[in-house]
């Protein structure tokens, strides 16, 4: 069990192991002047992160990679504990955390401008980005370390400083990337950790949006709660950066390799059991190959066992609650009311729940329209191309989609025509690079994490002229 030291008040929460039923971390319980407390911080902070050189700050932000990976077995085992995680998410979410500090290190020379011609005879007109000043990040549980990095590491490394709110099923975790930073040799307040009670969270994230010193908010997690968080910020015009749900489409064509596409719909549909927001959750069929592709997926998944992460005997390990296990169930329970056929499944034992597949969902039915992040995922039947298209865009969501072909101008094509931040061709929909522009349309929120992208989300453009001659004037 971890401990994280409570506040001044002492109030502190629990978070149980979802496996074992055991508590996992006992952690600080902030109240809104501790969150007002937080943001001063960082504040207090910004002028002189902000000022310092972008080498400085890259040497800085290559050593908090080095502490993140030095942590490697800690992060772990809160992963472990705190959302019930195989070693192998875990240690991949970590992998690819690092990274993405190191390419926040590699763009710190990278925040440039321009001079932009101007009619006006002597002025030198120049676009410029500079930091904001504080911003916060809201990260949640499912790919904790990746998230909570990216909620951090290229703000900072625009010369931002950032409050990062934890989430309560998993504060250790996050609060190993703050400690990891804060080792790196950062200034103090550069990066605040806030942790808190579930019961409190509506009040502790109101308070951090609403401190006058926040400038910027950056998202990740469900579509209902991005809207909550975007109607709040929008009151006071504070932009806010969100990647939320997703219901992602991969489309099997009748020219696909089938063996490929299998192999990529098992990946994303049940890599950390479903819980990713890119997840294969609608796997669209062109009717001429759709028999031999579900004999042929049925048989993968099927191979796919389930079992206590902490063993890590099994590809597929615990969801994070009962009521994640719930769900599913009553998706799977509506299609099946409804005609779909269950291919795959079986019976939870507690969050240990096997990867199910179910043929022949319609659009009326639950399972096609409702996020499930859990270990499930749909067949749909379509008549041909037109029809897939038109079926995998009959979503409120847009992040992730893919289209299987072996025609890679057919499969381009295709994927212009999805409306969705993110597709792959002859790829699965489970895909994220740090230097990727990664973000969605539609209900999956808005703006972009990732390489020079990320610049633009965390800097102010500011136009800067400079007179050279006499200025004439009409009065």
């Amino acid at each position: 069990m971890a401990t994280i030291a409570p506040p001044a008040t002492g109030k502190s929460f629990t978070r149980m192991n979802p496996v074992t039923g055991e508590v996992a971390t006992t952690a600080a319980a902030a109240t809104p002047a501790d969150a007002d407390a937080a943001v001063d911080a960082a504040a207090a902070a910004f002028p002189a992160w902000s000022s310092l050189g972008p080498n400085a700050r890259r040497a800085l932000l290559n050593r908090a990679a080095d502490a993140l990976a030095g942590k490697a077995d800690q992060f772990v085992d809160a992963m472990m504990g705190e959302i019930g995680a195989t070693e192998g998410w875990a240690r991949f979410n970590l992998m690819l955390a690092v990274g993405m500090v190191r390419e926040a290190a590699a763009l710190t020379t990278q925040i440039g401008g321009e001079v932009i011609p101007s009619d006006k005879p002597g002025c030198i007109a120049m676009a410029l980005r500079e930091p904001v000043g504080v911003m916060l990040g809201i990260a949640p549980w499912n790919a904790p370390i990746i998230l909570g990095v990216r909620a951090v590491a290229v703000p900072l490394a625009c010369g931002n400083t950032v409050v990062l709110k934890a989430s309560e099923q998993c504060p250790r975790t996050h609060s190993l990337i703050a400690e990891a930073f804060a080792e790196a040799g950062l200034p103090e307040g550069a990066v605040s950790i806030v942790t808190n009670a579930p019961e409190d969270a509506a009040d502790i994230v109101g308070t951090l949006i609403d401190h006058p010193q926040v400038r910027r908010i950056n998202f990740t997690g469900s579509t209902a709660v991005g809207k909550i968080i975007a109607t709040r910020a929008a009151a006071q015009l504070k932009p806010v950066l969100l990647e939320l749900g997703g219901k992602a489409p991969l489309i099997v064509l009748e020219d696909a390799d089938l063996d490929e596409a299998v192999k990529a719909a098992a990946f994303g549909a049940f890599m950390n059991q479903g819980q990713i927001c890119m997840s294969t959750e609608r796997i669209i069929v062109v009717d001429a190959v759709a028999d031999a592709f579900v004999e042929k997926f049925a048989a993968k998944v099927g191979s796919m066992a389930v079992g206590d992460p902490r063993e890590g005997k099994t590809p597929l390990g615990a969801v994070v609650d009962q009521k994640t296990v719930d769900h599913v169930k009553s998706l799977i329970a509506d299609a099946v009311s409804s005609g779909a056929v269950q291919v795959n499944g079986g019976e939870a034992q507690g969050v240990l729940m096997p990867a199910h597949v179910i043929d022949r969902v319609t659009p009326q039915m639950k399972l096609f329209r409702d996020e499930s992040f859990g270990p499930v995922v749909g067949i749909i039947r379509a008549r041909d191309e037109a029809h897939a298209i038109e079926l995998a865009n009959d979503t409120e969501y847009g992040l992730s989609a893919s289209v299987f072909t072996r025609d890679t101008a057919r499969g381009l094509n295709v994927a212009r025509q999805i409306r969705s931040g993110i597709c792959h061709v002859n790829g699965p929909t489970v895909h994220d690079e740090a230097q990727m522009p990664f973000g969605g349309v539609k209900a999956s929120g808005y703006g972009r994490f990732g390489g020079k992208a990320g610049i633009d989300a965390f800097t102010e453009l500011r136009w800067i002229t400079i007179e050279t001659q006499p200025g004439h004037y009409p009065i």
